[in-house]
């Protein structure tokens, strides 16, 4: 290849109402015996995007910038083309059973990810191109459980609907569990650009949620997502074209005045969504937590941040493999579930909320 990744093209800031262009891509060799992969490589090279191959995807050297912030930021703008080899799924308690793997980190900039903690110093966005061995593997699991619903979660570590519009898995996945009668789908989104999806035969076997949350934390910890208004446009669509919607409210995250923040979202929800979202509605619900390790990246990414990590005014919670997260002390957490839980109820009586963590 002959461009590098200093010839990058100057742009503008991304805002999180256009969809995801890279400024810099990696290539994996291996990625090349792909049809995906070979598609992808010969798109970018027609668009003029700086490439470079690299041994692979968890080893990628050669993003530029002077300082952490700025490879951090240009690291985010950073697509990675490579292979899935890891194909052993991860749990994904308490919203499925599997984590379907299909991507690996996201663009945008929300303060809080838990990403910050699960990828650390591999913020840069990984595409896989072996897809069709990704779901195969989702069919042997399926397989293990005869006669039970196995549902698996598409967005553990990724966004899967903003880089849609570049590998097209994640309508593939939706129409390959359309067709399983014991598969179901199950991923959740901040961003609006669910037009593709919309005529995908999911034979109801997907939930397609979005991520919402009070005015106060998408303006000050949401960066590089769709507005509140977008994706409850968006969401309309997706009821619209008959798939069962859900919401994660998350982080729930306790500021002055959250009470009447959270009851305005749900307020609004209610009078903007359309008929169809109203038929089979679920809730997740999900406090505000970090680690130790998250708290120091996002200090250091995002040294302006207004998010609060007061390890003293939190609850250690204690996690599998010995190590846990800061949440919110009992009553406050408390104090949450059961305003958000006796609003749901209020506005969607018919609505689930399918678990508060």
């Amino acid at each position: 290849m002959a461009t590098t990744l200093m010839e990058a093209p100057e742009k503008t800031e991304q805002k999180g109402s256009r969809l995801f262009v890279p400024d810099y891509v990696f290539v994996e060799p291996n990625a090349l015996q792909y049809p995906l992969g070979q598609e992808l490589y010969r798109r970018f090279q027609d668009e003029g995007i700086p490439m470079q191959m690299t041994t692979s995807h968890n080893q990628v050297r050669g993003i530029p910038g002077e300082t952490d912030v700025e490879k951090y930021r240009n690291a985010k703008r950073t697509l990675v083309i490579g292979v899935r080899k890891t194909l052993k799924f991860e749990t994904s308690k308490p919203s499925a059973e599997y984590a379907i793997p299909l991507a690996t980190g996201c663009a945008a900039h929300c303060h809080y990810c838990y990403l910050n903690t699960n990828i650390g110093t591999k913020p840069y966005v990984r595409v896989y191109v072996n897809t069709d061995e990704i779901l195969e593997q989702a069919n042997k699991y399926i397989q293990e459980r005869p006669g039970e619903i196995t549902r698996f979660e598409a967005a553990c570590t990724s966004d899967p609907v903003s880089i849609e519009h570049i590998t097209g898995n994640l309508k593939r996945a939706i129409e390959f569990m359309g067709k399983q009668e014991f598969g179901r789908l199950r991923f959740v989104t901040k961003f609006h650009h669910v037009d593709s999806l919309l005529d995908a035969s999911h034979n109801k076997h997907t939930r397609f949620r979005f991520s919402m949350n009070a005015d106060y934390v998408i303006k000050n910890f949401e960066p590089g997502t769709s507005s509140f208004s977008q994706r409850i446009e968006a969401a309309g669509k997706v009821a619209k074209a008959g798939y069962p919607l859900g919401f994660i409210l998350a982080p729930l995250y306790w500021f002055d005045g959250w009470e009447a923040g959270y009851t305005n979202l749900l307020e609004s929800l209610r009078t903007q969504l359309v008929p169809e979202a109203l038929e089979d509605l679920t809730f997740e619900l999900i406090q505000h937590r970090f680690t130790k390790i998250a708290k120091n990246l996002i200090l250091q990414r995002y040294p302006k941040t207004k998010l609060e990590m007061n390890e003293e005014e939190r609850k250690y919670k204690w996690g599998k493999y010995g190590k846990g997260k800061y949440v919110y002390p009992d009553v406050q957490a408390k104090a949450l579930q059961g305003h958000l839980e006796r609003e749901i109820a209020r506005l969607f009586p018919q609505a689930r909320v399918e678990y508060f963590t």
